[in-house]
């Protein structure tokens, strides 16, 4: 786990606490001591616990009745509890099941099977944990492509719309027909770039390898989306070695990976700043470099932006999916190859591309 694991004793002899500290010395868990059921379920969230060590036996509220409210609040009722019992009867460790116990261990403490039980409960804990997040990532994900995939659907129906209009010139007609041909283009591009990824992911998508010139190729990506670049007044610098040379890729999947390099790029960079795109073949393989002036990565964001579903700098007016970088790591990796990010200074991002031949 990649933070230390928050460990709560519930016991009322501080004793107990003392041998139990002893016993997990070592294991790198942050240890917390309730002296009381109550004010264990009073400080539950200043404790935060990964798994809980509940004693059985306490006055006022004893371990069974701590499980039981502890399992009923929505909250924490994945949170493991390790009942810690001098009560060896099937009967009364069936009570403890029953309570909402997820295991039990028996006095005197053994030491190793302290922490293999504890050890085995935090990866339990982990477990669902990771699904939780997955959860979360996924509703994240279908919020934002439902957010992009609005944005030109509603192009479309609105162009639609003034289309019916009486009356309108042929020059309009023609700017709204261009319109909805783009809107739908934008539509199609993502929808591949989804169906592509859950084919990557699976193992299921063999990619048709061609010897493709990289310079064409290069040349090709920049003039498609030069027009976009016009809008927002960027020049598009390009890079590159002389025609004729060749690497081995999958044409379409890999001009998919440029398309969203250069379209990212552009997205983030400022007015009448530049974008560049610089390519050379190298013994062996090749290296491809997008350079942008926009708000660059930090360093702690550098490997996260490539996993699905996560966004580097929020800006309010930049759509943002998430999906086109996890996009272009899980194609890259496809061939083989490594996609990072580090600084242009002294502002801006330089996304690099190697590929092994």
């Amino acid at each position: 786990m990649d933070t230390q694991p928050s460990v709560l004793v519930i016991d009322d002899e501080p004793d107990n606490f003392d041998v139990l500290e002893t016993l997990l010395d070592g294991e790198n868990y942050q240890l917390h001591y309730a002296p009381s059921g109550q004010q264990a379920l009073d400080r539950l969230h200043s404790f935060q616990p990964d798994v809980i060590l509940l004693d059985v036996m306490m006055p006022d509220l004893d371990g069974m009745e701590i499980c039981r409210r502890i399992k009923a609040d929505s909250q924490w009722q994945a949170v493991p509890i390790i009942m810690v019992t001098a009560l060896t009867g099937k009967e009364d460790l069936a009570r403890c099941i029953a309570a909402g116990a997820d295991d039990f261990i028996s006095k005197p403490v053994n030491g190793v099977e302290l922490r293999a039980r504890v050890h085995s409960m935090l990866r339990i804990k982990q477990q669902y944990d990771s699904v939780q997040n997955l959860l979360k990532l996924r509703e994240d994900m279908v919020n934002m492509i439902v957010h992009d995939l609005r944005n030109p659907l509603a192009s479309i129906v609105l162009s639609t719309e003034i289309l019916r209009l009486p009356g309108l010139s042929p020059e309009k007609q023609q700017q709204k027909i261009e319109e909805i041909a783009s809107a739908g283009q934008q539509l199609q591009s993502l929808i591949n770039s989804l169906l592509i990824m859950a084919k990557l992911e699976s193992g299921k998508m063999s990619l048709n390898y061609t010897e493709v010139d990289l310079s064409a190729i290069c040349i090709s990506a920049v003039a498609d989306i030069e027009a976009i670049a016009a809008q927002k007044n960027l020049t598009l610098v390009s890079e590159l070695p002389q025609p004729g040379g060749v690497v081995k890729v999958d044409a379409a999947i890999f001009r998919r990976v440029l398309d969203n390099l250069l379209s990212n790029a552009i997205k983030f960079s400022p007015s009448n700043s530049q974008v560049i795109l610089r390519a050379e073949y190298l013994e062996p393989g090749a290296k491809v470099q997008v350079v942008d002036s926009g708000p660059g990565v930090s360093k702690d964001l550098r490997q996260r932006i490539f996993e699905k579903y996560e966004i580097g700098t929020l800006l309010q007016e930049v759509s943002q999916i998430g999906l086109g970088l996890a996009f272009c790591k899980m194609a890259i990796e496809a061939h083989h190859g490594i996609i990072r990010v580090e600084d242009n200074h002294p502002r801006g991002g330089i996304f690099t591309v190697l590929l092994q031949q």
